[in-house]
């Protein structure tokens, strides 16, 4: 009995010491640093951010009629669903600016 509790308490503390024995830097390295590659910023006025802008602000008719995505009647388009064609303070839509103001309103 006195064998076998011996046996217990070394197991035990081998399994601290191995615990203890951890490199905490290389943990702290791994887990707390940001994986850079998955984060993806898209540029407005891009193909892809024109396709987020469509998933978000749907300009079809529901089956799969609606104008190219960027053109001018697809920007057009956002700006009616959004309710903001009209307004003075929009850039023009055929601009960069057009789209910088659109992710930054309603996009982002």
């Amino acid at each position: 009995m006195i064998k076998a509790i011996k046996l217990i308490a070394i197991v035990s503390m081998s399994v601290v010491a191995v615990a203890c024995s951890v490199d905490e830097s290389s943990i702290e390295e791994n887990s707390a640093a940001p994986v850079l590659e998955d984060v993806v910023k898209l540029q407005p006025c891009s193909s892809e951010w024109f396709s987020i802008v469509e998933d978000k602000i749907m300009t079809d008719d529901g089956h799969g009629h609606g104008p190219d995505l960027g053109s001018s009647e697809w920007r057009s388009v956002i700006e009616f669903r959004l309710g903001i064609r009209g307004r003075t303070e929009l850039p023009a839509r055929n601009s960069a600016q057009w789209c910088d103001y659109i992710d930054k309103n309603y996009i982002k």
